[in-house]
Parts: C-alpha cells; structure tokens; sequence
C-alpha cells in the first residue's frame, strides 16, 4: 500500500475509534433532577409508531441506557413548549427524529401504560396531556451502532415533568444534561397591550400557546398565558369583538376537519366566557378546516403549527 493511502487508513482508523460526541442538552436552570437510572448493558423497547391493533410498534435497542426523570417550574407552559426547544438541541446535534406524537395521537391510555415510565412522584403523565417523541443519531462509522433517545413530556398545574431515555452503544459518550439560564425559557404572558397591537396591526394575532393534538378536540388545562392577555384585552372595553377561528392539519377528511377546527374555535370561546369571565356577546366561533394552512403539512412540525386557533378582530376601539 503507498505511503500516503497508509497515512490515510491509519487516520480513518483512528478517527473511528474516538467515542461519539456526547449527548448534550440544556434545561431551563429552574430544572430539578428528580431520578437517574443507569442500567449497562440493558434493552429498550423504543416506539418508533402509535399503539394500533392492540399493539406498540417498537424497536429493540441495547448498550447502556440511561434514564432520567426532570421537573421544571413552567407555569403557563404547554407540553410543546417545553418538548421544543429539547427537539431543536437534539436536530442541532446530529438526530433524526422516528417518531414524535402528542396525546391521542400516540395512543392515549394505551401508548402510556405500553412504555416504559418512570413511577411518581418522580415522574408525572397526564394521560390527555402529554408528548412523546423517539430520534436515531448514526455515526460517522459505517459499523458503528446509533445512538438512541427519547423524551416523554407531560405537566400538572405548574410542573413540567420529563422523562429522558438515552440508549448508547459501548465507548460512546455519556449522556449530559445541563441547566443553563441562557437556555430556551418558557413565555411569560403577554401583556394586553401587545397583544392590542398585533391584532390593530394584521387584524388577526394566533394564539400560540393552545394545545391540540391530531383529532383531538380537547383544549388542555392551561393556563394559556395568551387567553389571560385577550380577556384583559376584550374586558376592558365591551365595544371589542373578536372571531375566534379554529384550524386544522390536513389529517382526515374535509367535512370531519371543518366540524373539528369549528369545536376548538367554540371550546376556547368557552374558555374565555366560563375561566376569564369575558361577555358571550364579544365572541363568535368560526371553523375552516385545513384551508389556511401557515405551514406545510408534510412534516409533523408543519402539522402541528397547523393546528391552531387565531384570534380576528372584528370590532374595536
């Protein structure tokens, strides 16, 4: 072998040798460890589809799985908020996501009481409330097992609960978790007056901290830090009047998506007149199905942003 093809093999060699870049992921620094399981080695069945026809499609995974249970103060904060900022970290380092769901989507009762869950108090699953998603990160070596992770995210009143799940093949590094107060943070309400100008100024503002999942017509317990902002708003003065329109992804038929989309727009009316007190008389509901989509729905990213409800003005000061 040449000289230089020989440098170049030892190089690869070497290369292939070093363990993988460590699992590395920041938490709001309000972040408790409440658990951590080390089992090595060890198996995972990891879900990789929602439960169906009686079973959870899995996939079985070994090396050395690491299990960790995390609470966090976040108060106002959905399930999504908390699982995105966790999903972005884990894109930004290399993984590809399997499988990601929220709810009923997953397979509510079923899916929950299928996986493997930490017990309580450690960790919490509000069985209508709750995300889950499973990512694959391969190494550079063709002959190198991939790395696994999953994350469970669920919330009582003012509690986020996650469940971390990090399966590693042998010499690879360990998984790291850090709270750091640079990290992604949860929202704080937005004041009304903000919240004014963004529907004076496009006539419409979405409000974006709502939770529904795929079929689900179900808003979650809140609280919605941006229903607190408009009851003040429309409170304040009864000659405001908004629409609430409901959204949808494009799961499903049309008619079955315009009953749906028209449901969350009437549940969070309800909300509003039955939590916050505002007058029945400043809010309609309104449903349109999957026709005003604000992302693609290819990707369940996309989907997600998808479903949603937006605030109109329709009369105001």
């Amino acid at each position: 072998m040449p000289r230089r093809a020989r440098a170049l093999a030892l190089l690869f060699a070497a290369l292939t040798a070093l363990p993988a870049a460590a699992l590395d992921l920041a938490l709001p620094d309000n972040s408790t460890l409440a658990r951590e399981d080390i089992e090595a080695p060890g198996t995972y069945p990891l879900p990789i589809a929602p439960w169906a026809g009686g079973t959870l499609p899995t996939l079985e995974v070994s090396g050395r799985v690491t299990t960790q249970a995390w609470r966090i103060d976040a108060s106002g904060a959905t399930t999504l908020q908390v699982i995105a900022p966790l999903a972005a970290q884990l894109a930004g380092t290399g993984y590809e996501t399997l499988f990601r769901c929220n709810g009923q989507g997953c397979g509510g009762f079923d899916f929950r009481f299928s996986t493997p869950v930490l017990p309580a108090p450690d960790m919490f699953v509000d069985l209508f409330d709750y995300r889950f998603l499973s990512a694959r990160r391969r190494s550079g070596a063709s002959n190198a097992s991939p790395e696994y992770v999953t994350l469970l995210v669920s919330r009582s009143t003012d509690t986020a609960y996650i469940q971390l799940i990090h399966v590693a093949p042998d010499g690879a590094a360990a998984l790291a978790v850090a709270t750091d107060q640079r990290s992604a943070s949860f929202p704080a309400s937005p004041a009304p007056e903000d919240l004014q100008a963004a529907l004076q100024t496009a006539g419409r503002v979405i409000l974006d901290d709502l939770d529904f999942g795929t079929g689900a017509a179900r808003l979650g317990a809140g609280p919605f830090p941006s229903l607190t902002a408009l009851a003040a708003y429309l409170k304040a003065d009864e000659i405001r009047r908004i629409a609430l329109v409901g959204h949808t992804d494009v799961t499903g038929g049309f008619e079955t998506n315009a009953a749906l989309s028209l449901l969350r727009a009437e549940l969070v009316a309800a909300r509003l007149r039955d939590t916050y007190g505002v007058p029945a008389e400043q809010l309609e509901a309104r449903g349109v199905a999957y026709l005003a989509p604000v992302a693609s729905n290819i990707s369940a990213e996309g989907r997600e942003a998808n479903r949603r409800v937006e605030a109109v003005l329709i009369s105001g000061p």
